[in-house]
């Protein structure tokens, strides 16, 4: 017995032996690939430019498919990829006048990704990506978080052709939508072809993956408008012109390094492909100062030392009127030389640079946002809300973008994941459709965050497999949706293709501990809460009666007609309204202004109780009823917005 120990004990002490050399010797491997790695970004840009491959386009498509993808940006490739992969007869279609895949990142020259980083890391210590899948597939094929554009438009074609079950079709003139009588579910597309003959094409589903939500729009699928649903139907985010610059050599990249990545702004950096910084550039005086505004630089590094520049902010530009998108161009073809110039003149780095081109598509960021099964809210984004049908992840940060020339943009907050449902791709109103990408069914200000292309692919990618299910099941979308039992078979499947779905248990943030939080939500839904990259909502600071006046007033969306006053009327005899404390008392009459009720400062609050417009629970988490702080003024809004629209 005792030899029999002695044995025992010998062979556990070979094996912490033998499981510490393999430890060791996967340390060390993984050591070498990192210094690989380094090297390599560090001599990366001896890169051959590609040349483009030849796009071949099927001249006509065939009768009937299992599934259309109409779209060929990377959402739409996603789409089509996948659905053909999962064993449907595919095609994909292109209503633009476009020879290349891509379209935003390839035509739109906009090639430097906006990523979704996991919080965990990878063995090399680099950020690890959501999602992958198919897009990590694409991404495996480029130089980088920016690329250049012909890697990328032959990477996103090479996945296209490999596919046998895939017919593509560029060129069209028109994609319309062909419907069943009742008009309630799509059942293909008529196709305009380039020579201007019509094609019935019948399809068991369609995806939509146009930018705009062209095709379901025309379908009669509901959406709201630009910033509709926080009240600024006529607000929507800038579009840019991307243009290009030359000259740009390694030795000029080396002192943008210098200069970028030898100061402590967080905000600003280059790595070997990619420079984001120069928010000098924000003063940058524009010729035409109604329509056009620069911010600070994203460049993207192309392989003959040339850059792409995503910068260039034009306002007031109806995308959907040919007139109005030819006008912005021209606004940006003639800002350019000056913005040039004025780089030159600012940055001694840039004294040889010289203007290229610009982009041949402009760079939509808003437009329309589908109503869905579910539509994706800002809370959702800001707390890492999961969901019980995720099909992808998000974490980009919720960034808005400028809405005018004096409009400063904002970040609402900067999410670590949260989870894109399955039914915020489904249309409400239309069966035998999926709409994908920056026209899913978002809110505008989640859309800050869902809108960037890597969530799109998901989507699509999701989309292509949930085809298949709803073929087999010879179900709808919408019963697809609700059946938890066929998400999880999808959810399955997508995991098989690569994607990585799992339940995500985040701890929460510490501003959903805080006594303030219900108030908060409310503020978030309507616009008026921001908290930045630390998602610091500076709950606990000092309000002042100037703020309250603003919170209100903007406030007025949830419910106009009910704003029969002007809050900006209870300060009126204030001086220094905008630093004094803000005591209760003067938060109610703020309110009883706006809303045009008659009250002196000192009966405004007994006012609003008698209304249900401020309620015992809020006034018992309000501790200093002479200093209120920002929370305590959120969870008036709240009260505020539940007793005039019942809802919080």
């Amino acid at each position: 017995m005792a030899n029999s120990n002695r044995n025992t004990s010998t062979s556990k002490g070979w094996i912490w032996l033998m499981a510490t050399l393999i430890v060791l010797a996967v340390l060390a491997a993984a050591g070498s690939l990192y210094y690989q790695y380094k090297h390599k970004a560090e001599t990366q840009h001896n890169v051959a430019k590609q040349g483009l491959e030849e796009v071949k386009s099927v001249k006509k498509a065939k009768d009937a498919y299992d599934v259309i993808v109409v779209g060929t940006d990377p959402e739409g490739v996603a789409a089509a990829v996948s659905a053909a992969r999962n064993g449907l007869s595919t095609l994909l279609v292109d209503g633009r006048n476009r020879e290349i895949l891509g379209g935003l990142m390839t035509l739109g020259w906009i090639n430097s990704l906006d990523m979704n980083y996991s919080p965990n890391k990878t063995l090399l210590g680099k950020d690890d990506v959501f999602n992958k899948g198919i897009f990590s597939e694409w991404y495996a094929k480029l130089e980088g978080d920016s690329f250049d554009v012909n890697t990328a438009a032959n990477a996103f074609y090479n996945l296209v052709k490999n596919e046998k079950n895939i017919d593509l079709l560029l060129k069209t003139k028109k994609v319309e939508p062909l419907l069943t009588d009742s008009k309630s579910a799509v059942q293909g597309a008529t196709i305009t072809l380039d020579n201007g003959t019509t094609q019935v094409v019948k399809a068991s589903s369609v995806i939509d993956a146009t930018q705009d939500g062209d095709f379901a729009a025309a379908s009669g699928v509901p959406f709201t408008m630009g910033r509709e649903d926080i009240g600024d139907p006529k607000s929507k985010m800038a579009v840019t012109l991307a243009f290009r610059l030359k000259n740009v050599t390694p030795e000029v990249w080396s002192l943008m390094a210098k200069r970028l990545n030898g100061d402590d702004n967080p905000d600003t950096g280059v790595n070997e492909v990619s420079v984001f910084g120069y928010g000098e550039m924000s003063s940058y005086p524009p010729l035409n100062k109604e329509r056009a505004k620069m911010r600070g630089l994203n460049m993207g590094r192309q392989n003959d030392n040339t850059v792409l520049i995503n910068s260039l902010q034009i306002f007031g530009v109806d995308t959907f009127d040919p007139k109005s998108v030819q006008e912005a161009f021209d606004i940006g073809k003639k800002e350019l030389p000056n913005v040039v110039a004025y780089m030159q003149k600012t940055f001694p780095e840039f004294a040889s640079l010289e203007l290229d081109a610009s982009a041949p598509e402009l760079y939509v960021r808003e437009t329309r946002h589908m109503q869905g099964e579910y539509r994706l809210n800002i809370v959702d984004v800001c707390t890492n809300n999961d969901q019980w049908d995720r099909i992808g992840f998000g974490s980009y940060a919720v960034d808005i973008q400028r809405t005018s020339p004096t409009d400063n943009g904002n970040v609402v907050c900067k999410p670590k994941q949260y989870a894109i449902p399955f039914r915020s791709i489904v249309p409400l109103k239309v069966d035998g459709l999926l709409v994908v990408g920056r026209a899913a069914s978002y809110d505008t200000l989640p859309h800050g965050s869902a809108r960037v292309m890597p969530t799109g692919m998901a989507e699509g990618e999701a989309a292509g497999a949930a085809a298949m299910f709803a073929k087999q099941e010879k179900l709808s979308f919408r019963q697809l949706a609700a059946s938890k039992d066929l998400i999880g078979k999808l959810q399955a499947q997508l995991t098989k293709q690569g994607m990585e779905l799992p339940a995500s248990t985040l701890k929460p943030q510490p501003f959903m501990e805080h006594k303030a939080y219900e108030g908060l939500k409310s503020a978030l839904m309507l616009g008026l809460a921001s908290g930045a990259y630390n998602n610091n909502f500076q709950l606990d600071a000092a309000a002042n009666p100037k703020r309250m006046v603003n919170l209100v007033s903007g406030a007025k969306k949830m419910k106009p007609e009910a704003y029969k006053g002007d809050a900006a009327k209870a300060i009126d005899k204030l001086d220094n309204a905008d630093k004094l404390p803000l005591t209760l008392e003067q938060a109610s009459y703020t309110v009883t202004q706006a809303l045009g009720i008659a009250a002196s400062l000192n009966e405004a609050q007994a006012k609003l109780i008698e209304g249900k417009l401020l309620t015992d629970a809020t006034l018992k988490l309000i501790a200093d009823k002479q200093k209120l702080t920002n929370g305590d003024t959120f969870l008036m809004i709240k009260d505020l917005k539940v007793g005039l629209t019942g809802k919080p």
